[in-house]
């Protein structure tokens, strides 16, 4: 069976910065590999379109630019927010609050956002919302381990279920 829209896709990867020689970001491994429903459009459409039509068995090998990952560094993602926002009961929380940690913060729509915390002034506290990946040219290689239909149930509820998979 071919990997394509509303297959369970079970796979090993490695993710690494720049080329096949770069850092090691990400790696995982056949004790706990990766189980994703393909084609509902939780990765990135690049990644998903490198995989499409491989089959259990298949390696991959594929580099993404940062158009194709998680984009190019904005400026625009670096804010500087009042300090006052990370008040609790009127004293700032200075052990939540350091520089180099990340903070899951909301956006005015309510939708969450991680940002690291580059900088604490006396009134604004810089934070870099940019993704982690951003800028970076990234590249995957990995091996294929199992593909299957999904069921009823994956598919309503949009993610895999079981081993490997999210349970109820």
């Amino acid at each position: 069976m071919k990997i394509s829209n509303n297959k369970v896709v079970t796979m090993t990867y490695v993710l690494k910065s720049d080329d096949e020689n770069g850092e090691i970001i990400q790696q995982v491994d056949t004790d706990r590999p990766f189980v994703h429903l393909f084609g509902n459009g939780s990765l990135l459409p690049a990644f998903e379109k490198n995989l499409n039509g491989l089959k259990a068995g298949d390696t991959f090998a594929f580099p993404l630019t940062p158009e194709e990952g998680y984009g190019v560094e904005s400026a625009e993602a670096i804010l500087d927010l009042e300090k006052e926002i990370f008040m609790v009961d009127g004293k700032f929380d200075s052990e939540l609050v350091a520089i180099g940690k990340v903070l899951t913060m909301q956006d005015q729509d309510g939708n969450p956002l991680e940002g690291l915390i580059l900088e604490i002034g006396d009134e604004k506290v810089k934070m870099d919302f940019n993704h982690p990946l951003a800028g970076k040219n990234l590249h995957f290689s990995g091996t294929v381990l199992e593909v299957r239909g999904a069921s009823h149930e994956e598919l309503n509820h949009g993610h895999v279920h079981g081993s490997g998979g999210h349970h109820h």
